[in-house]
């Protein structure tokens, strides 16, 4: 009540709040003081002097309170009204700043709390609803009251009363033949409230304590009125709530009993049905009939599994239920003071877990025997798919062997073929030996499989003999044949001795016969008598060898002969010819044959060349005497020449005369050449070999012709470096002496005397004439005077870079000056200053190509001479 007790004082404050207050607490008040009588006015005034306060408690308690004052002073107010406090505070509430001088003086707000105080004691603290009192029993019971009411909800005492309808649910639960419920309208508040307070002022004696419009026009209308109103109607239908809670204790206790009949009902049949269903599984699990396949045992095995996964643990659940039920249902009935329940005959717990164990025990021994058989069972289809593995994989081997085993390729065969054939054979045995163990293992299958009663043992049992009898065929054939493979060997190996004796023979001769028609056929070139000489004497030798030639072909022919009886005395079948040879007695004979008939043919031949060679030996002397006057004639010319280039003997002029003389008398030999030109011809036609200058008559190793050509390039090359050396002495301004010095110096560093300095002799040669060479230096010179890089410097190069050291010559800057003279010291220069200042020729040099002159003072045709006078030199293109 310490919540209740501390009254909210500052919500008086509110004047909506205190008029529904002060109108409700009035109301309340006078329905109490009437039983003694009496009422009040004015709240606040009416209680000011203690008298009708201390009546109001006499009356709601029963009880009789101390002797009032009747004095009309002051102090005899306060000591009623503090009798009245006293005897609130005994019955246990503790008033909070309520004194009994603000009741004395009219304290409006404090009379109030004060009334509110004895409501909530008396009126509101004694209501208990379900474990909860007070306010929280006091909405419950409106909660209850209104349940059934779909449009009602109470869930506090200030809005949730706000349309009426609360009211008048509590009037129609209890009295409803004094409201018509379902003509009411939620939107119609007005109407609500004014029927429900009307009804119960008239009909249930409980004063009209609320205004519908304050109640209508209050935003949240005052909680504390509210429920003062509300308890009015919850003492006014006490009576009837103690029928109800009276009812409420019949329909507990035969609710409870019925609960208890239908968990019995329950208990009995659901232990009828787990005992009809444990009666109908256990046959089925004692049921040890085999099946003779794995599927169907496997078949079992998961039926079993099904009942197992599927339809036990619902019965388990079933049993575990049951038991909880029996339990609970006991519980329930000691509870409630009712005799333990006992179940019907044979339906005992107990008797439902005999039976469950039954149940467990043939589980259990059916299981086993599944796994046992199927252990069984899958030794049997172990043993057989291990018979069918073994009995495929034997008849796949076995196949076509018979077919092989009885072929008489052997009896087309050569040697090879026949031992490679006796080796396939001792393979094949030994892969027989190899098979052996597993004939042996199939048929130990067969047996085993028998002895377990295999179900489908027939069948495996003419397998196991189809494969016995098949391999015993395999055996005699085997042997058969080997022992036909070894007597066609035995025959074949003398075949084969006499074969190679007649190759190891026949190879010779046939390789003497064919040398022999090589070189009776041989298309001979000689050039002497002495050769011919030599092949006709050599002839004569091999013509004597012939008889004894002739004796090897008839042994080597005998060899033949014997195979070919042989053959024919043993019926060998001979598919091929001799392995060891290509030659046959047909080819000898015709070989022999071309050879009796070639050496005739070459005795004429021999006669004919050496009558050919004894002219041929005219032409050749012929020959020599005049290429051995040629020969050494034009070697001394190709050495003075070289003279004449090299050493310093006048001027270059009389160098070139004296070249130009040499030239002459080179030119007028020519017939000479001719000549001897005409007769090597001739030698040729006679189908001589080219005659060279190595011959005893001491000629040349050089051809003629081609020493002959070879001075004509000397002298006419020999006479255009003069010429070069003239050009560059006379432009350069090189005088005569300079030049004797420069081929002095040169000549002296040709140390190898080929006509041109190496990179080493070149190097000595500058640092004799006072060069001070690094390699960058060195290097620079080089690509000057062997611009290709072949290693050599040439004289003509060696004075042009002399010449170039030691000369004035023309620059590209002094040829640009000179323009800029010609263009009248403008950077270009036109057309037609180049055709009035040059010759024609060089002007239209100049034009074509000289490029367009760019530059800010260019005018139209200005020429660019500075570009054109730097590539002059190579310092750019033209």
């Amino acid at each position: 009540m310490q919540q209740e007790d501390d009254w909210d004082r500052d919500l008086l404050l509110d004047p909506a709040w205190e008029k529904q207050q002060r109108k409700t607490f009035t109301a309340w008040c006078n329905s109490h003081l009437r039983k003694a009588g009496t009422q009040i006015e004015n709240i606040e005034e009416d209680f000011r002097d203690g008298l009708k306060l201390m009546l109001l408690l006499e009356v709601i308690s029963g009880e009789r309170l101390a002797k009032p004052e009747r004095g009309k002073m002051r102090v005899h107010k306060i000591s009623n009204v503090n009798k009245a406090l006293d005897f609130i505070a005994s019955k246990g509430v503790k008033l909070v700043s309520i004194g009994a001088e603000e009741i004395v003086d009219g304290n409006a707000k404090m009379t109030l709390g004060m009334i509110w105080t004895i409501i909530l004691r008396f009126a509101i603290q004694d209501i208990s609803v379900e474990e909860t009192s007070a306010k929280e029993g006091l909405l419950l019971w409106c909660q209850r009251k209104t349940a059934p009411y779909k449009n009602v909800n109470i869930q506090n005492f200030h809005i949730s009363w706000k349309d009426g309808l609360g009211f008048c649910a509590l009037i129609h639960r209890h009295r409803p033949e004094l409201i018509d419920y379902g003509k009411l309208r939620k939107d119609d508040p007005m109407t609500n409230l004014n029927t429900a307070f009307d009804v119960a002022e008239k009909y249930l004696d409980i004063p009209k304590m609320l205004d519908a419009e304050d109640i209508v026009g209050t935003a949240r209308p005052d909680e504390k009125a509210i429920m003062t109103y509300v308890s009015s109607f919850y003492h006014a239908f006490s009576g009837a709530q103690k029928a109800e809670t009276a009812a409420n204790r019949i329909c507990k206790v035969l609710a409870v009993n019925q609960e208890n009949e239908q968990l019995m009902e329950d208990y009995e049949k659901l232990a009828s049905d787990l005992l009809e269903w444990i009666r109908r599984t256990i046959p089925w699990l004692e049921n040890r009939t085999p099946e003779k396949t794995m599927a169907a045992m496997q078949q079992k095995l998961e039926d079993f599994r099904d009942y197992r996964r599927l339809h036990k643990p619902p019965k388990v659940q079933e049993k575990c239920q049951l038991e909880i039920n029996f339990n609970t249902l006991q519980t329930k009935l000691r509870l409630s003071n009712r005799p333990a329940f006992m179940p019907s005959e044979g339906r005992m717990v107990s008797d439902i877990c005999n039976a469950w164990g039954r149940l467990e025990g043939a589980e259990k021994g059916y299981e086993e025997w599944l796994l046992n058989e199927i252990r069984r069972l899958e030794r049997l289809d172990h043993l057989a798919e291990k018979f069918r593995q073994k009995a495929a994989i034997h008849e796949a081997w076995t196949e076509g062997k018979e077919d092989m085993l009885q072929q008489k390729d052997y009896e087309t065969a050569s040697l090879s073929e026949i031992k490679a054939l006796l080796k396939k054979h001792e393979a094949f045995e030994s892969d027989l030996a190899a098979h052996q163990d597993r004939v042996e293992q199939i048929a130990a299958i067969a047996q085993e499989l028998n002895e377990l009663d295999y179900y489908d043992s027939p069948s495996v049992n003419a397998r196991c003999q189809r494969i016995c009898d098949e391999w015993d065929a395999l055996g005699g054939l085997t042997q058969k044949r080997s022992e036909a493979l070894q007597r066609t060997e035995k025959l074949l190996e003398t075949i084969d001795q006499l074969y190679l004796e007649f190759a190891k023979r026949a190879a010779p001769f046939n390789n003497w016969m064919e040398g022999a028609m090589e070189d009776l056929q041989d298309t001979f070139i000689v050039h002497t008598i002495e050769e011919i000489q030599g092949l006709s004497t050599a002839h004569e030798q091999f013509k004597a060898t012939l008889p004894e030639a002739d004796k090897e072909r008839q042994a080597i022919l005998g060899i033949h002969n014997e195979i070919a009886k042989i053959v024919q005395t043993y019926h060998v079948n001979m598919a091929g010819t001799n392995p060891y040879t290509t030659i046959n007695p047909q080819e000898i004979n015709a070989k022999w044959d071309k050879v009796r008939q070639l050496v005739p043919q070459r005795d004429q031949a021999l006669i004919e060349e050496h009558a050919r060679q004894q002219n041929n030996e005219r032409l050749r002397k012929q020959f020599a005497s005049q290429a051995n006057v040629i020969g050494p004639w034009i070697q001394t010319k190709m050495e003075e020449i070289g003279r004449i280039s090299i050493e310093m003997h006048g001027t270059l002029e009389d160098q070139l005369t004296h070249l130009r003389q040499y030239e002459k008398s080179i030119v007028n030999y020519k017939p000479k050449i001719d000549q001897l030109e005409g007769d090597h011809q001739l030698i040729q036609e006679w189908k001589l070999a080219t005659i060279i200058f190595a011959f005893k008559w001491k000629i040349r190793e050089i051809h003629i012709r081609v020493g002959w050509e070879q001075l004509l390039t000397t002298i006419a090359r020999t006479i255009n470096e003069i010429e070069n050396q003239i050009l560059t002495r006379d432009a350069k301004g090189i005088s005569q002496d300079q030049m004797n010095e420069f081929r002095a110096s040169f000549n002296h560093f040709d140390r190898k005397r080929t006509g041109m300095m190496d990179r080493e002799d070149f190097r000595a040669c500058l640092i004799s004439m006072g060069y001070n060479l690094g390699e960058a230096e060195f290097a620079r010179i080089m690509s000057i005077v062997d611009p290709n890089r072949l290693g050599v410097i040439t004289f003509q190069a060696f004075i042009d870079f002399m010449s170039r050291e030691t000369a004035d010559t023309d620059t590209a800057d002094q040829v640009m000056a000179s323009f800029k003279v010609l263009a009248g010291d403008k950077n270009y220069i036109l057309a037609d200053e180049l055709r009035r200042e040059l010759p024609p020729d060089q002007a239209e040099y100049c034009i074509a190509r000289m490029a367009p002159y760019t530059g800010p003072d260019a005018v139209p045709g200005a020429l660019d001479y500075m570009s054109f006078s730097t590539a002059l030199y190579g310092e750019s293109d033209l």
